[in-house]
């Protein structure tokens, strides 16, 4: 009789659940191969489902496929809410009919899992461009501006050029035939590879800005306003990263600039006459 060890390495063989070999593996009484039978059944029925996720997300690219278009570029960006640090966007061009486990929305990855997926995209991936506009070009253009800026540049960089652009709710103004898809990273998978990479990129960022600017919290927050952000803006005040064109930072340049003044008005007063 076979171990259970022995009878473990045969279920890692098997890929259907309607496979002939877990009827024949049932009939053993024993306590431990019913338990790795009922084990690799779940492992196989969470392959069949991942994969069906990732077929329906690529639903939008099998339908260009169809069209005769092969070099699709997903566009997303990451950091249009933060009260400080840079807005940064991604295009992705996928090989086609390219699934890579485990990829989504960047924001339903675990963080753990980042780095992983991020990689397997860049493996996988026939073109990436990544766009950062920082901080000032946000506060002189505004936040949606600057996106589109970020993410025409991130698909100029693509080489090859993409024969057709899916965007993340947008429409950019590029000679490139394109679809605009309302969560667009979490309905496909050419967005959701550009998401995990403009996502890992900015965190890497604000991470080095924590070393510059520690007490900010940056490196766990990316920028975002959060108790610990906020208790350093108040504390520290503001860095030369944040957004002056956002409250409350907004408030924080314009009060003192009125206190500044009304100094001044006081003290010409006082020296006129």
């Amino acid at each position: 009789m076979a171990t259970i060890k022995e009878i473990k390495e045969l279920l890692t063989t098997i890929t259907d659940l309607e496979s002939s070999l877990f009827e024949e593996l049932g009939k053993d009484p024993r306590a431990g191969v019913q338990k790795e039978i009922l084990k690799r059944k779940r492992e196989i029925q969470a392959e069949l489902d991942e994969n069906n996720r990732l077929e329906t997300m690529l639903r939008y690219e099998k339908e260009l496929y169809a069209k005769g278009i092969s070099l699709i570029a997903g566009v997303d960006e990451v950091g249009r809410g933060p009260l400080a640090g840079p807005v940064v966007a991604a295009a992705v061009i996928l090989p086609k009919d390219c699934k890579i486990k485990g990829l989504n929305d960047s924001k339903k990855i675990p963080k753990k899992k980042h780095m992983e997926i991020f990689q397997a995209v860049k493996n996988h991936a026939l073109a990436i461009g990544i766009g950062i506009m920082d901080n000032h070009v946000i506060d002189q253009v505004n936040i949606y501006e600057a996106t589109k800026l970020a993410m025409n540049d991130a698909v100029s960089q693509l080489q090859p050029q993409p024969q057709h652009l899916l965007i993340d709710a947008m429409r950019l103004d590029l000679p490139i035939t394109q679809t605009s898809i309302i969560k667009g990273d979490a309905n496909s998978l050419s967005i959701a590879a550009a998401s995990i990479i403009a996502k890992v990129t900015r965190d890497k960022i604000m991470a080095n800005y924590d070393q510059e600017f520690p007490g900010y919290d940056f490196a766990q927050n990316a920028g975002y306003g959060t108790v610990k952000h906020l208790e350093g803006l108040a504390k520290l005040g503001l860095t030369t990263i944040h957004r002056t064109s956002f409250e409350p930072i907004k408030s924080m340049v314009v009060l003192p600039q009125k206190k500044i003044k009304k100094r001044k008005k006081l003290w010409r007063k006082n020296h006129t006459k």
